[in-house]
Order: structure tokens, then sequence, then C-alpha cells
């Protein structure tokens, strides 16, 4: 069985790729526990000075695994609170190539992204309110910081899509560009980041994020909300419905 995360370490650059993509990259409780070991290790490996996110085949990913929302326990940590936590508080510059799908989670962690470059396939959603969900990855908090007030309600609140161009515009991505040079054009920007004096490097990145701590605190109370709803038999049921149009 191939792995649902490719992981290669190469110019100082780790690329971590979502690999399901008869799924549409969903990302299930392997697939995040992966995530967080790659991150973990590459804050912990000075060889690796950037790490690049990316999906194979024609998505990006098309975020949670619904039969993990259905088969919830509420007893247990989710793992992808443990990947969100991870992007948020890692100290390493982050960089997205976006094609196809990226949807809820597929959307919410380019929020924690440096540099992200979107093809012109690239479609983006955060369906939470349409699931009954909050938003997660603190969302709620970044959202409306990178695309002002209004425009976070109008894609939060109304779940609506958004394209390619409507996400440079908002400031999600830094350039669109044509599928067959996305992932060489965000390939390049890692590598141009991993040569920068390290030290320098993250040091202007802190500045320019801030004290992770608000965004993590944010992530735990938008968690907290997300669990209570995932507990609700009304939501299950949304869910499930979901899953068998999807399927």
């Amino acid at each position: 069985m191939k792995p649902k995360i490719l992981s290669r370490a190469e110019d100082g650059v780790l690329r971590l790729t979502f690999n399901r993509p008869d799924k549409k990259n969903a990302l299930d409780r392997d697939m995040y526990r992966a995530l967080v070991a790659g991150l973990e290790g590459a804050q912990a490996d000075d060889a690796v000075r950037a790490v690049l996110l990316a999906g194979a085949g024609a998505d990006f990913t098309a975020g949670n695994d619904i039969n993990d929302f259905l088969s919830f326990d509420a007893r247990e940590e989710f793992p992808a609170l443990s990947f969100v936590r991870a992007l948020a508080d890692f100290d390493k510059p982050l960089v997205a190539a976006v094609a196809g799908d990226a949807v809820g989670v597929g959307a919410t962690m380019l929020l924690h992204c440096d540099l992200a470059y979107a093809a012109p396939s690239a479609k983006f959603r955060f369906p939470f309110v349409d699931l009954g969900l909050v938003p997660e990855a603190g969302a709620s908090l970044l959202a409306p910081r990178l695309f002002g007030r209004a425009k976070a309600a109008q894609y939060l609140l109304l779940c609506e899509n958004f394209g390619a161009e409507e996400a440079l515009r908002l400031g999600l991505v830094n350039e669109v560009v044509e599928e067959n040079g996305l992932f060489y054009c965000a390939e390049d920007a890692a590598r141009r980041l991993a040569q920068k004096p390290v030290e320098a490097l993250r040091a202007t990145r802190r500045l320019l994020r801030g004290d992770p701590s608000e965004t993590l605190a944010r992530i735990d109370v938008e968690a907290r909300l997300f669990r209570q709803a995932l507990e609700e038999p009304a939501l299950q049921a949304r869910l499930a419905a979901f899953f068998a149009k999807d399927r």
C-alpha cells in the first residue's frame, strides 16, 4: 500500500505531499498523524529550512475525511487538532502549491503558510457552517485579519466557493501559476527560502506573524465548539447525508 503522506527532504526543503488522489486527498487520522510527525521532525532537524505542502493528482485536499467525523469518539483527541496546532506553532517557513479542491482544512491551513501558489483550477471553500460546525485552525481570527471583516463573513458564513484569482485578491495566495509550472514555482520559492540566513529569516517571520499564543488560544476555543457540535445527533445525520451524496 502506498503511503498516504509522501515525505522527501532535499536542498533544505521537506516536501509533504497528500497522497490519496482517489479521495481528493481527504485527510484521515493516519494522515494527520504523519503530517504532525513530519512537522515535528522538520522543526528538530537543522538541515530542514522550509516545508512545502502539496497534493498528489488534481487536488490539494478536499479537507477532513467524512468517515472520521462519522466515527468520532468524544473520548479521543482528534488528530486534526494536533495538526493545526503544529502549523500555528511551526517556526520555519511554510509554502503551499494548490491545485483543484482546497476545502475545509485544505483552505484553513493556507492561513498558516508564508507563501502559497495556486493553479487556475484551484477552488477554495470554508464549508463549516453549512455542515453545522465552526471554522477551525484559527480561521475565525486569521481570515478577518487577512481578508477584511466583510470578505471573511462572506466566505465563513455563506460558505461560498471562490477561485484562484479571488484567493489572490484576498491575499490567501501569492500568485496564480499555470498548472504545469505550479509545483516548480512553489518548490523554487521554498528552495530560495532555504538558502536565506537562518536566524534573520526566522526572526523576520516571527515579526510578521506575531506571538502564536493568540492563534493557539483561538484554535482551542474553536476546537471546543467543534467537538460539541460533533456530538450532536443532528450533525451526525447531516454529515451522513453529505457523505452519501459526495460518495
